[in-house]
């Protein structure tokens, strides 16, 4: 899953929005990290759309303009858990060796050599 649909993804997980709500709750959820364009948005919106993860939920018009509403379908509810799993999973690993103390390293091409021999 690509970065741009997983922060879709979640803001859809609160419950339908539009576009523009999207991009707001995407930069807040990411801390800024992530600055979707209103193209990246439409187009990973259409590809998550035809994928079956999203759906359209409606829409309204307000001062004049159009509102798309999307919303997440199970398929994505599920898809996001997932990745949700896998990222949790690679978090764990690199804390794990994080607090792990650092073992000195054998130069290459000297494993299974006794360090008299390696020298």
């Amino acid at each position: 899953m690509t970065e741009v649909a997983f922060w879709i993804l979640t803001a859809l997980a609160g419950g339908r929005q539009h576009g523009y709500g999207i991009l707001r709750d995407a930069d807040e959820l990411s801390d800024g990290a992530v600055k979707l364009r209103v193209t990246t948005l439409y187009t990973s919106l259409d590809r998550l759309e035809r994928d079956g993860r999203i759906q359209r939920a409606g829409e309204e018009t307000v001062d004049g303009r159009a509102r798309r509403y999307y919303e997440l379908t199970p398929a994505g509810r599920t898809a996001l858990e997932v990745e949700t799993k896998r990222l949790l999973a690679r978090a764990r690993a690199a804390e794990k060796r994080l607090a792990t103390p650092p073992t000195a390293a054998l130069r290459p091409g000297t494993a299974g050599m006794s360090a008299a021999v390696a020298w």
